[in-house]
């Protein structure tokens, strides 16, 4: 072996090794591109589940209490009604009251909006002012009246036996007799003395129902705060 071949002077000289500002702003800049990639990889994850699976919502108002408090965040499974499955009476749902709860174009529009629905589907902030999570007290076909001689709602000439009612609360202070027409839902608030719900809206087109079509989700579990985690039952099982 020569002298030029030895293996010291195979490695690289210290003076030609990266090393200096030059190299660590490199460095760095190869780190937060890697970061950036990841976080948008993570928010495109996120939306698609969001989008499609389970979507982050959070309880804006104290009409499902004492089930869902104002600040909860809940889980709403988007895939519950996705093959073939009925909504129940008793489910707690996530559903657009555009045209039945809601005017026609409520909802906010342009770059605002956007960014507000990005948020919302990552839970951080509340979704859009059209979208409301109610009680599914009647489904299409039944006949929904309030009240028999107790004060019990009565669902077919059966009265509901209700323990999700906010403590102290009747059924309904409102009189009602309704034929749910098919495709369309009744709903209501568990906290039915602060629910602005399809009582409110007996005289509008529908008679106060909702479309079973605009029905984003079925709640599933409260997840958040820590204190809180539960899953939300049906009331009618």
């Amino acid at each position: 072996m020569t002298e030029s071949d030895s293996p010291s002077d195979a490695r690289t000289p210290e003076r030609d090794r990266p090393s200096g500002p030059f190299f660590a702003r490199r460095w760095w800049s190869r780190s937060v591109r890697r970061w950036l990639a990841g976080l948008a990889l993570s928010a495109v994850f996120a939306a698609l589940v969001s989008a499609f699976v389970v979507q982050p919502f959070i309880i804006p108002s104290g009409s499902m209490e004492g089930t869902l408090q104002v600040g909860d965040r809940v889980l709403v499974n988007k895939l519950a009604y996705a093959f073939g499955q009925d909504v129940r009476r008793g489910d707690v749902v996530v559903f657009d009251g555009t045209g039945s709860f809601a005017a026609e174009g409520s909802s906010a529009g342009g770059l605002g909006g956007l960014l507000r629905s990005a948020a919302a589907a990552v839970g951080l902030a509340h979704s859009a002012e059209t979208d409301y999570v109610k009680r599914v007290i009647g489904v299409g076909g039944d006949h929904v009246r309030c009240c028999d001689a107790q004060g019990r709602i009565e669902v077919n000439g059966e009265a509901l036996d209700e323990p999700y009612l906010f403590p102290g609360d009747n059924p309904s202070n409102v009189m009602f007799d309704i034929e749910v027409p098919e495709g369309r839902l009744w709903v209501m608030g568990d906290h039915r003395s602060d629910s602005a719900d399809s009582r409110e809206y007996l005289g509008s087109p529908g008679g106060g129902t909702v479309p079973e079509d605009q029905v984003i989700g079925r709640v599933e579990w409260i997840g958040w705060p820590p204190s809180r985690w539960s899953s939300v039952r049906s009331g009618h099982e």
